[in-house]
């Protein structure tokens, strides 16, 4: 039986396992929103590390106020907001390699265990663990 061309035009090819290809970008696309909204957040710290520092220096001569700034220009202020930065690049990084390897993995006709969490628990972790240190920091 021979195909006539105009019915082989309407025809659509179907990507196999789309819905677990579309599964996987969206996974991978939720992970690159937080990396930005991480990395967002890093700068807004960044900038706001560099305004009380400013306002520091400009008020050299006030002790009192200079004692309540110099609580949020120590050593640790200098840190945070790179850190969150950081860890928001490596989020997207991570979850790049993620997406490439779950997306071969999906067009692999072996069947394959779900290993791979520990790199997101690893930076749940370190993120946790970034927001906690700077919520005592802040608060003593």
């Amino acid at each position: 039986m021979q195909r006539n061309p105009s019915t082989a035009s309407r025809e659509v090819s179907m990507i196999e396992r789309y819905s677990d290809h579309a599964a996987n970008e969206r996974t991978f696309l939720a992970w690159v929103r937080t990396g930005i909204a991480i990395i967002a957040f890093g700068f807004v710290v960044e900038k706001f590390n560099l305004f009380v520092r400013t306002i520091a220096e400009a008020s050299r001569t006030d002790t009192g106020s200079r004692l309540q700034l110099d609580r949020f220009t120590g050593p640790f202020s200098h840190y945070d907001g790179l850190v969150l930065i950081l860890i928001g690049i490596a989020i997207i990084m991570i979850s790049l390699i993620r997406f490439i390897r779950i997306g071969r993995m999906i067009d692999d006709a072996q069947s394959h265990s779900a290993v791979g969490i520990k790199a997101e628990l690893v930076l749940a972790v370190v993120l946790g663990l970034v927001v906690t240190a700077m919520t005592v920091y802040f608060a003593l």
